[in-house]
């Protein structure tokens, strides 16, 4: 059967604006089939995160039209009225699960202002809940996007990050079955001002890794280790990858969240809307998030837990918790400047405002 036509997304040129880009290391993964060449990708990874938390992956052979996948992703905003978004509206708070859509203005920022950032996110099962009608067309190619994401994407990720924790190939992969259960409009000049023209404030990930698959509007940023914020520039067909917090977990410290935020795109961007491809990697929901103590190299390095073991939340009691709070509990202001602070299960979690 052809593939069903669709309305043709249209993407911004990249900004020409002088922006301090962060200088990122890029992964092959078209040299991930040798043996020797895993070894050496996987001392590329560890370099990567523990100097920027970010990488950009290439080579991953993805065979598709990848303008397609974005024709697609715009159907939930530019295709479905706002009712029938209502409809299909996740209850966030209430449940701890993003699936369905995150409308705008439910996260609050800063200053009384609220996002302008509109979601809709899709499990691997995609017959877990119903869809707008415009999606149901495309619901089998996006199946096998999210399979090729998670099987010729993440597990050689994951395979390398075990790799340079001395770890068998497979100790992570192990963990982030595809079948577990689990999850996986422009402010006012006056917001802008009261929020610093901060769209969403720094934040970690929730999961493991994250793969944002590039596009060209300008908006994300990386807190670097100097204390400044780079922008992360577009790559044609390639993937920006970060760590989050259940890697944290994981690694005992050792691989931290990244810390990025998303701001106002530069001027000659600010007529387009950012629509991005996502796919958020959580390990399984009964994973116990406690340091992999089996690694050679963390104990070489040592561990530093965010928690005692006896009160590590699991992957579902971070995932929920973190994603009820997120831009609703009220933030105490931090020991270091412009951080503020919120205890989820036990454990400080922090926002760079």
């Amino acid at each position: 059967m052809p593939p069903v036509t669709l309305p043709q997304y249209q993407a911004a040129s990249p900004s020409k604006a002088d922006l301090d880009y962060v200088d990122l290391p890029t992964i092959d993964l078209a040299k991930y089939e040798s043996a020797e060449n895993r070894v050496l990708l996987a001392t590329q990874i560890r370099d990567a995160l523990l100097t920027h938390g970010f990488f950009y992956v290439v080579g991953h052979g993805y065979r598709q039209s990848e303008a397609r996948m974005f024709n697609i992703a715009d159907i939930p905003f530019a295709g479905v009225s706002d009712e029938e978004k209502q409809v299909h509206t996740g209850a966030i708070k209430q449940t701890g699960s993003y699936q369905g859509y995150k409308l705008r203005r439910y996260w609050h920022i800063d200053n009384g202002v609220y996002d302008e950032i509109e979601r809709y996110n899709i499990n691997r099962d995609i017959t877990k809940r119903g869809h707008p009608e415009a999606i149901r067309p495309f619901l089998p190619e996006i199946k096998e996007f999210g399979k090729f994401n998670h099987f010729n994407v993440l597990h050689p990720i994951l395979r390398l990050i075990a790799l340079s924790l001395e770890l068998p190939e497979d100790a992570l992969v192990n963990i982030h079955n595809y079948d577990a259960i689990g999850e996986t409009y422009p402010h006012t000049a006056e917001e802008e001002a009261k929020t610093n023209n901060v769209w969403f404030k720094g934040h970690t990930d929730v999961g493991s890794v994250s793969i944002l698959w590039s596009q060209p509007v300008a908006a994300l940023q990386i807190l670097s280790k100097d204390g400044r914020w780079r922008w992360v520039k577009h790559i044609d067909n390639a993937l920006v990858v970060n760590a989050g917090d259940a890697l944290d977990f994981l690694t005992g410290g050792y691989y931290k969240g990244t810390v990025h935020r998303v701001v106002q795109p530069p001027p000659d961007q600010q007529g387009y809307t950012r629509l991005g491809v996502f796919y958020f990697v959580l390990p399984d929901d009964h994973t116990r998030l406690i340091p992999m103590r089996e690694s050679p190299l963390l104990q070489r390095v040592g561990i530093n837990p965010r928690c005692e073991d006896s009160v590590a939340p699991t992957m579902e009691q971070w995932r929920r918790g973190r994603t009820s709070a997120y831009g609703q509990n009220d933030l105490r202001h931090g020991q270091e400047k412009g951080v503020e602070e919120e205890v989820i299960n036990g454990v400080i979690v922090k926002h760079w405002n």
